[in-house]
């Protein structure tokens, strides 16, 4: 649902995907608050309960792919990895609910690939032992290709944002069609269509994201 503002007799338009982009945060954040709220009453001496099994998998899990793919010493990125693949699954998967998804904007996709860009410079700075170091990674293993390493760095957050968002559009797009040309009919011949595209496909894309997240991140490591 599109929203428009009016400030000092300007229109703001507000569209829809960004709307559900704070449909879902807000959502995240009240789950985040109730799994603190329940971890917080849970007790070392009893039985954990199967919310908690869960919720201890669900971290294990991404906490032994961190230190698969990103090194043990890197696990404390693992709090931003969570955040992020909950962030773009539960994203994708609001499709389901037959709102728009937030990642099937550009805007959205681009935002989170430029924090992944941001801190695989930041990691990057910090290993090379300060600026001089940093500027001399662009320059190995010669001189002569330090323009293609820029421009390599430069491409990583528009190559994962387009990838993240072609493939979230294209999938609304196609069930855009199917849904216009069928009509009432659609329901039904649609249904394997949106466990392909808004599950499988979202669930997929979103793991994608975060992989090459962390290999953007970890491979920034001197």
């Amino acid at each position: 649902m599109e929203v428009l503002i009016q400030i000092g007799g300007k229109e703001i338009f507000i569209p829809d995907t960004i709307v559900n982009v704070w449909f879902v945060a807000i959502v995240l954040i009240v789950f985040a608050l109730v799994v603190n709220s329940k971890m917080k009453k849970a007790k070392l001496d009893e039985e954990p309960s199967n919310f908690q099994l869960i919720l201890e998998v669900a971290v294990e899990s991404i906490d032994n792919l961190v230190k698969t793919t990103m090194g043990e010493q890197n696990l404390g990125f693992a709090p931003y990895i969570f955040t992020l693949i909950t962030f773009i699954m539960a994203s994708n998967l609001s499709g389901l609910l037959g709102i728009t998804a937030p990642t099937s904007d550009y805007s959205v996709t681009i935002s989170l690939a430029l924090i992944t860009f941001v801190l695989s410079q930041y990691w990057n700075f910090k290993n090379s032992g300060g600026l001089l170091g940093y500027l001399k990674g662009y320059t190995e293993p010669m001189a002569l290709l330090t323009p293609l390493n820029v421009i390599g760095d430069l491409a990583n957050p528009i190559s994962l944002s387009f990838r993240l968002f072609g493939n979230v559009m294209g999938g609304g797009i196609i069930m855009g069609l199917l849904y216009s040309a069928l009509g009432y009919f659609a329901p039904i011949v649609t249904a394997p269509l949106h466990i392909y595209f808004d599950i499988f496909s979202g669930v997929l894309q979103s793991f994608i994201f975060t992989m090459l997240s962390m290999i953007f991140i970890g491979g920034k490591e001197a």
